[in-house]
């Protein structure tokens, strides 16, 4: 994408193996997963169907969350399958004498894991059959963090996404406000709703995110795993969203130990913010990275850009968390709205029927109808250069005999996930853009309700003086990555398909 002696080179594609990712590989299925019920039950029951192997490569990890419990009934009725997550694990091999399960969780994970009265996963594998094994990855800088989520079944199959197999994270799209289904393994107390988004693949591209985990699984053991073969398809019955896709795999990796700095993520960010004509919708945990909203506002200025539509919680998990990310998000938001002469942004906070913040920790990207991006990476700078991540993406490329059809499945995606934060069907927020000529921020606000299940603007607190200093400073999340936005800005412009570059 880049020529040292020439400068950039165009391109109409945004996944550029070497820059924006990894590699690209194809998915023979593609599903998608909204909010942690469904995919807890489909990853228990592949867990209990493995072969030869599972591997768990993740920032948290608890053995006691259950991972079906609206099925706990028909169990007693048909069977006594284990459900607990841990008593899954041990089932699985127990039953099938050629399986081993590894589970490799972020070092500092553990102590959080304490406060939560769980026993640390290095105590806890001494417990466990010989060919289960738990550990913890301390390959990493300091102050970094482990923040990838994927498990991996077989090299056949992958999930890869924002959510965690661990406390907290289990919920329905239906975000009641109290759900009794909907708790703490250790204290049994109600939690609150929580918004999560993964992804399932299955082929080469299952196998690459494979060759990824087992990567990290080295760099965090010292222990080198062989790749699995001759593992036979092994797709769940789950509905894929698309079938024969190619898929993306960008990463961001530290520079640490000997290995350099990859920031193909944040260039990815970059590209997309470049590209795109006429809207990015995005979901994350946080809006903390100076990079990408100085790069949002370049695009706000213009007379005929894209929109944005950003959705986060209303605050970010505990104390130290607010003062580093939401000091940095009211003061970016400042600059963004500074900038935001045609009324192009908006950050909003989904709430339930009873109008309680629901927890937003998807980590999803969709620009106009030509990409989605599932991952593991936040809008902070940890995630751009300091924590390992892995997010995967799919794009219309230009000429694709099938792009209309990927083309719904990317805008259908992005429609789902608005329909369940407005409370409203998909179709209602197609219909609506429609209405809008276009617009997607037009169609939200058509939407959204004054009472019940909806999106609410976010309104940013006022900083102190400590708040504010943390905010200038960046002391608690640094940049460490070189600044990238000009040469990229230059090669992804977005170019002129049929008409407006912007909205249809």
């Amino acid at each position: 994408m880049f020529d040292e002696d020439t400068g950039p080179v165009a391109t109409e594609e945004l996944l550029v193996p070497g820059e924006t990712c990894w590699r690209i590989e194809r998915a023979d299925r593609y599903a998608v997963f909204v909010d942690a019920a469904d995919y807890f039950a489909v990853l228990r029951e592949a867990v209990l169907n493995a072969r030869r192997r599972v591997l768990f490569i993740g920032w948290d990890f608890d053995p006691r969350i259950r991972m079906d419990p609206r099925g706990a009934r028909r169990r007693r009725v048909g069977g006594r399958r284990p459900d607990k997550l841990g008593r899954v694990l041990e089932e699985a091999v127990r039953t099938n004498p050629e399986l081993e399960i590894g589970v490799l969780v972020w070092d500092y994970g553990v102590v959080g894991a304490l406060g939560r009265g769980l026993v640390p996963v290095v105590l806890l594998d001494r417990r466990t059959p010989d060919r289960l094994t738990m550990t913890v990855d301390t390959h990493h800088p300091v102050g970094g963090a482990h923040h990838q989520k994927i498990v991996v079944i077989d090299d056949c199959l992958a999930f890869a996404g924002g959510i965690d197999v661990t406390t907290d994270r289990w919920d329905t799209s239906e975000h009641l406000d109290r759900n009794q289904l909907r708790r703490r393994p250790s204290s049994h107390r109600l939690t609150g709703p929580w918004h999560d988004v993964t992804s399932l693949v299955s082929g080469p591209a299952a196998r690459a995110i494979g060759d990824l985990a087992r990567e990290r699984w080295e760099s965090g053991t010292g222990r080198a795993l062989e790749p699995v073969e001759d593992v036979e398809v092994c797709w769940p019955d789950v509905e894929p969203l698309l079938t024969d896709v190619d898929v993306a795999i960008s990463r961001t990796r530290p520079e640490h130990g000997g290995t350099s700095l990859v920031h193909e993520i944040e260039l990815l960010w970059l590209a997309v913010i470049a590209a795109a004509r006429r809207s990015v919708y995005i979901e994350s945990q946080y809006f903390a990275n100076r990079r990408i909203a100085e790069a949002i506002a370049e695009r706000l200025r213009e007379p005929d850009g894209p929109e944005f539509v950003v959705l986060n919680p209303e605050t970010a998990e505990g104390w130290l968390q607010e003062k580093a990310m939401g000091t940095a998000r009211a003061k970016l938001l400042a600059l963004v709205r500074e900038a935001d002469v045609h009324g192009r942004f908006q950050l909003y906070v989904p709430v339930t029927e009873g109008r309680r913040p629901i927890y937003v920790h998807a980590k999803v990207t969709v620009v106009d109808d030509r990409l989605l991006r599932i991952g593991s990476s936040n809008l902070n700078n940890r995630s751009m250069g300091m924590d390992t991540e892995c997010d995967v993406s799919i794009e219309v490329r230009p000429g694709d005999p099938r792009a209309e059809e990927k083309a719904a499945a990317v805008t259908g995606l992005r429609d789902r996930l608005l329909g369940e934060h407005l409370g409203v069907p998909p179709s209602a927020v197609a219909d609506a853009i429609e209405a809008c000529g276009g617009s997607l921020l037009q169609a939200v606000e058509s939407l959204r309700r004054p009472v019940g299940r909806s999106l609410v603007p976010f309104a940013p607190p006022d900083l102190g003086p400590v708040e504010q200093a943390l905010a200038d400073t960046e002391l608690l999340d640094a940049e460490r990555t070189p600044n990238r936005w000009t040469r990229v800005r230059r090669s992804f412009r977005p170019r002129l398909h049929g008409g407006s570059a912007r909205r249809r």
